[in-house]
């Protein structure tokens, strides 16, 4: 792996008026994916408060650029001079925007002011003088003047002890401000004609430049103010630049790469991510059954650019293309909601691994034209999705052995030749390499946890008996999406644990995926020392022998151990050893019946309940006699 060094992170200091210089000056842009200015009022109050008091705030971060590795836009309300860009702003877009729009007055719907309460005339408190930001709220009235008319106006400001923020912003604005002061203190300034003029025409002056004297110390702390930043050198990459920005982003909303590349899309392509998502979840509903459809979208798209489905392949992605792809990323993630609904996988709670959607939906877009090559295409994708299922492959680095998978499946799907001249095979397919990653057993298909619970192995042991239609025990309709999104179906012990949970201790794991199935709900009756199949006589009022035999086998359940009973007049000690005895051989038997299923499966082939129980009892068979002869 590749560790790009990176300097000590040690934060720079800069003030404010440098900032604004560099964002007058065009010098420094945002990265589109950023969102919008979000703070609201009173944060962006208080972190006024913290400037005028010269309090420390939070560093920011910022990219050093030569070349704009991002689709970037100016900060809200600042000169678009499409001058040369030197640096991108990470981190520290709320502050600055908030800084820039509040000391140059350019919010539309507020403005503030510095509060001195000691020019405010109608201030009845005693020896106490406040200073704090005011914020006040605008609004235009019928006949569109912007209210209340006295915001805007130096006197009627000043006689509330109000003084507008965009008097104290840095640059040289001393006529701005002088024509500020002689307006706010024009009211008091003395009549000619008074007894007294030269003395209150002294103490006004007086008060005018101690006035002047409290802005210019209000400006020199705002301006110097300092907000220190880290930066990243021009050398850094764009996937390093990008996970910095996402790990030091902090709002209750984190961005997601979706929305990173949302803004890229929108930037470069002029198209809308999100109105081109909707339209596939209108179109294609299904798909979002089997996981985020942001997900899928981008990691069925970066296939299509035979790039990673993760990360680093969507960040790298051409969004034009990726545009102008996604008819074909849409049809292929239609195509691939069919196949698995065909295949008996419904939804992404049922689904042992997503790793296998985007390479499914992307392989869709090289389905044959020719009848027959359709065939050997859908029998390929199904060795590749049981395959998946029952193997290890996609136990690590998912993304990276997927799409080695998919570039593999696809040349073997296009008929693409090796440097021999030989075209690709099956074999060369690593994830249909047997001896590096083999097919789940009838030992370890034992050992497998209980499958609500999120393993691969536990919910493709599922999967083969929603293949073959796992028909419910109470009304005998076939495993559907409507049950499951109604609600109807549920994770059941077919040796109930109320039975064999206190045998724990001598080794029994109840919460196994071979004694479980999905089936509807039932008041659990009295289960006493009942055999489990009794009992599921009784709860699911079965009465015809084979209604009872379609219903078990549609989920592979061997009906003979089932049925082994007989623990009423035992000792609680040999009705324990009976037990276990009982419940291991039903384990057993259960696994060699998904082993036989998966050999066929893995294979592409289809299956049914009554040809793979014959198929494994009669190899069963011939194991016992085996082992019995040696």
């Amino acid at each position: 792996m590749n560790i790009q060094k990176m300097p000590s992170s040690s934060a720079q200091d800069r003030n404010v008026s440098v900032w604004f210089q560099k964002i007058q000056n065009g010098e420094i842009k945002l990265p589109r994916f950023q969102r919008h200015q979000a703070w609201d009022k009173n944060r962006i109050c208080s972190l006024l408060d913290t400037v005028i008091q010269n309090l420390p705030l939070g560093v920011t971060l910022i990219l050093n650029v030569d070349e704009e590795p991002f689709v970037s836009r100016y900060l809200e309300t600042a000169p678009q001079t499409n001058m040369r860009v030197t640096e991108h702003l990470l981190d520290g877009q709320q502050r600055l925007t908030s800084l820039w729009r509040s000391l140059h007055n350019n919010y539309q719907w507020e403005k503030y002011f510095l509060y001195l309460s000691k020019y405010d005339q109608d201030y009845e408190e005693e020896n106490e003088d406040k200073v704090n930001i005011f914020r006040k709220n605008r609004w235009h009235n019928k006949k569109g003047w912007k209210m209340p008319l006295w915001a805007d106006s130096p006197k009627d400001t000043f006689s509330r002890g109000l003084i507008p923020l965009e008097i104290f912003r840095p640059g040289d604005i001393s006529e701005e401000i002088d024509n500020w002061v002689n307006e706010a203190t024009a009211p008091n300034k003395p009549d000619p004609n008074s007894d007294n003029y030269e003395a209150e025409l002294f103490k006004w002056m007086e008060g005018k430049n101690k006035l002047m004297n409290e802005i210019r110390d209000v400006r020199e702390t705002i301006t110097h103010f300092n907000l220190p930043y880290l930066s990243l050198p021009v050398s850094t990459s764009k996937d390093t630049a990008l996970q910095v920005f996402i790990n030091m982003n902090t709002n209750s909303k984190p961005l997601s790469q979706y929305d990173i590349i949302r803004a890229e899309i929108e930037g470069v392509a002029k198209k809308s991510l999100d109105d081109l998502e909707q339209h596939l979840r209108r179109n294609y509903p299904n798909v979002e059954n089997y996981e985020r459809v942001s997900y899928l979208i981008l990691a069925t798209s970066a296939l299509l650019q035979d790039k990673l489905p993760n990360q680093r392949g969507m960040w790298d992605m051409n969004k034009e293309v990726m545009v102008n792809n996604w008819g074909k990323m849409e049809s292929g993630l239609e195509k691939m909601a069919e196949f698995l609904e065909g295949e008996g996988v419904f939804d992404r709670q049922r689904l042992p691994t997503n790793a296998v959607l985007a390479v499914i939906a992307a392989l869709f877009n090289y389905l044959p034209k020719n009848v027959d090559e359709k065939g050997t295409f859908n029998q390929l994708i199904k060795k590749y999705l049981w395959t998946a299922f029952f193997t290890d492959r996609y136990e690590n680095s998912a993304a990276t052995h997927a799409y080695n998978d998919f570039m593999a499946l696809k040349k073997v799907i296009i008929g693409t030749l090796k440097k021999d001249g030989k075209p690709f095979t099956e074999n060369d397919v690593p994830i249909f390499n047997k001896e590096k990653y083999a097919i789940a057993g009838v030992d370890e298909l034992t050992k497998v946890g209980w499958p609500k619970r999120e393993n691969i192995r536990g919910r493709a042991i599922m999967a083969v008996f929603y293949k073959l239609g796992a028909i419910d025990f109470a009304d005998g309709l076939r495993l559907n999406r409507t049950q499951l999104q109604k609600g109807k179906r549920h994770y059941h012990h077919i040796f109930p644990d109320s039975i064999i949970k206190h045998l724990k201790e001598l080794g029994v794991e109840p919460y196994l995926a071979l004694n479980c199935a999905l089936i509807s709900d039932k008041t659990n009756l009295n289960i006493s020392n009942k055999e489990p199949l009794r009992y599921l006589k009784e709860r699911y009022e079965w009465v015809e022998e084979d209604v009872v035999n379609t219903r078990l086998r549609s989920h592979l359940i061997p009906i003979k151990e089932l049925a082994n009973g007989g623990y009423e007049n035992l000792s609680e000690e040999k009705k324990d050893k009976k037990l276990i005895k009982d419940y291991n051989a039903f384990i057993k038997k259960r696994a060699f019946y998904v082993e036989t299923a998966i050999k066929q499966l893995i294979q592409g082939k289809e299956i049914s309940a009554n040809q793979i129980i014959k198929e494994a009892e009669e190899k069963f068979l011939e194991l016992e006699i085996e082992s019995q002869t040696t």
